[in-house]
């Protein structure tokens, strides 16, 4: 979860636990989810990690695509949280 002195802007990095490979992209820009909802998945040693929404929001931005490879601590999603 990201740290409020983690954000960007208005918006919420969501990083990458692991390296790995993105094989989902679960919510695309543009989109609103809840806290906890998945919005990346990464395959990591064969287990899919979710990469999860640290609040109720809108996706701003998906800065990888599926197949990519990607490592432990990347930002893939910016999200701008519900006011």
């Amino acid at each position: 979860m990201a740290s409020p002195d983690d954000r960007q802007g208005d918006s919420i990095p969501l990083r990458s636990e692991v390296t790995g490979n993105v094989t989902k992209i679960a919510a695309r820009p543009g989109e609103s989810v809840a806290a906890d909802d998945a919005v990346v998945i990464v395959e990591s040693m064969k287990m899919e990690i979710p990469v999860s929404a640290a609040a109720d929001g809108v996706v701003v931005d998906v800065l990888v695509a599926e197949g990519e490879a990607v490592d432990e601590g990347q930002v893939l999603a910016l999200l701008r949280p519900a006011r």
